[in-house]
């Protein structure tokens, strides 16, 4: 019998991105490849929460997966699954505006996620 706890990262979120990951529209989050997330994996959870705010949704980490830059994420995972509701265009312009340049040079992490029930 395995009782292990999976692990618990909290990670703040914006609201536009918090409600699209709470309605389970949005399947991959996509964050910068700190050393604090190198070792993410299928099975973890996340608890994202708006800052400044007590309100949380809690996922289940499927698969992670790295890419090179924001391009190829966006290429490998496809747009509507990071954004419902922008291009990719519009997406790419939106990352970038979070994460600048020597962010993005760490490495894009692609969190294949599902809403915990």
């Amino acid at each position: 019998m395995n009782n292990t706890t999976p692990r618990v990262r909290e990670l703040n979120l914006y609201r536009q991105y918090f409600d699209l990951v709470a309605a389970g529209t949005k399947t991959i989050e996509v964050r910068v490849k700190y050393p604090h997330l190198a070792d993410l994996a299928a099975g973890d959870v996340i608890r994202f929460r708006i800052k400044g705010a007590d309100e949380t949704c809690e996922v289940e980490v499927r698969r992670v997966t790295e890419y090179p830059d924001f391009d190829a994420l966006l290429d490998g995972e496809g747009p509507s699954n990071v954004n419902p509701t922008a291009t990719r265009d519009e997406q790419l312009a939106n990352i970038r505006a979070i994460y600048p340049p020597d962010k993005e040079a760490l490495g894009a992490l692609a969190i294949q996620m599902e809403v915990r029930s």
